[in-house]
């Protein structure tokens, strides 16, 4: 079955802190932010996609993952925007931008404009708001049609030369 976002409710907050770490529920509920180099994906190189813990709305791909040494997950854009949503973060001295995810609202961490080319941007995520799914489990996890996100990854055979 795919992933839709028909099928998800948000879980209540009681069933959240049961089914996140303390860590995820810090990050994803109360917009905590996670040390760096001491999380899961940051160093991740597999292929495959990042999910939201809460809503498995698909976010990233790592074909956008760069790593752009500031110890957390960074993207160059999400899979599609319509999955993410930005706001103004006045926490610090400094005004950031903080992501979330649309369904479940969860915060995901910061956008910068300092990133590669083409969209400069950074997408600075929290590895504690994400699920990873590698490649080779998409299709069975739902996921299925974000596999035409590897597709320049085949090697090219006759048939394809064509």
């Amino acid at each position: 079955m795919a992933w839709n976002t028909k099928d998800f409710k948000k879980p209540s907050e009681t069933e959240l802190k049961k089914e996140l770490t303390p860590e995820e529920y810090k990050v994803t509920q109360e917009g905590a932010t996670e040390p760096p180099f001491k999380n899961a994906y940051w160093n991740n190189h597999r292929q495959g996609i990042y999910v939201d813990i809460v809503s498995g709305e698909p976010l990233f791909s790592s074909t956008d993952k760069y790593d752009s040494g500031c110890g957390w997950p960074s993207f160059t854009k999400p899979i599609n925007s319509k999955f993410i949503g930005t706001k103004p973060d006045h926490k610090l001295l400094v005004t950031r931008t903080e992501v979330h995810s649309n369904l479940s609202g969860d915060h995901l961490g910061h956008v910068f404009d300092d990133g590669p080319g083409p969209t400069h941007k950074r997408y600075c995520i929290n590895s504690a708001a994400l699920r990873f799914i590698p490649k080779d489990d998409m299709a069975k996890e739902g996921y299925g049609e974000y596999l035409k996100l590897f597709e320049h990854d085949k090697p090219a055979t006759a048939e394809s030369n064509k």
